[in-house]
């Protein structure tokens, strides 16, 4: 098991259009229209999840889904946390990292998954996210690199990430990745 305060207490991240937290079971009509939202699916990583696609079309799916992420961070595999759009106080999808181990040209990695409805699927939402990541999220999880999923679909992610120092990884053993190494300040 990971030794990282974050599975302790999990913070609380903000900035002026975004607040990262962790998932409480109140959340679940704001997550479902997150995670009920067709347009939004495809772009979700299901890599590694034993089948799940993410799609939640009812709210006793979205509780079981809010169930599982609970038991996993209590067992310490990955951290969810619920991204709420400052502006409105609305509830637009949520954010998993995890702690990967190490991967052979990539050192202590983490692996980020972004899941937002469609119609945040933007630029200016994206940013907001990955610059809260990006600050906490390696200390958080003791990694050196960041990894997250954008198929070719993703065409503002992918321009997001670019943006924001992401690389294509083209060695990396799973596709369609982006990867961004710590920066030093």
């Amino acid at each position: 098991m990971a030794m990282y305060t974050i599975y302790k207490h999990c913070p609380v991240f903000r900035n002026e259009q975004i607040t990262l937290r962790p998932v409480l079971e109140e959340d679940a009509p704001g997550l479902l229209n997150c995670y009920a939202d067709q347009k939004a699916v495809p772009l979700f990583n299901a890599d590694n999840c034993n089948g799940d696609t993410f799609y939640y079309p009812t709210a006793e799916r979205m509780k079981q889904a809010l169930d599982f992420w609970r038991y996993s961070y209590d067992t310490e595999q990955f951290v969810r946390m619920t991204i709420i759009w400052n502006p409105t106080n609305e509830i637009i999808g949520s954010v998993e990292m995890f702690n990967r181990g190490e991967a052979p040209g990539y050192g202590v990695h983490g692996v980020l998954r972004i899941d937002v409805m469609s119609v945040y699927e933007q630029e200016e939402v994206l940013n907001a996210v990955l610059e809260l990541v990006q600050e906490h999220f390696y200390t958080e999880f003791g990694v050196e690199w960041i990894m997250t999923k954008a198929i070719h679909a993703a065409a503002a992610r992918r321009a997001v990430l670019t943006g924001q120092g992401y690389i294509p990884l083209k060695e990396f053993e799973l596709s369609d990745y982006y990867g961004r190494v710590k920066k030093e300040l």
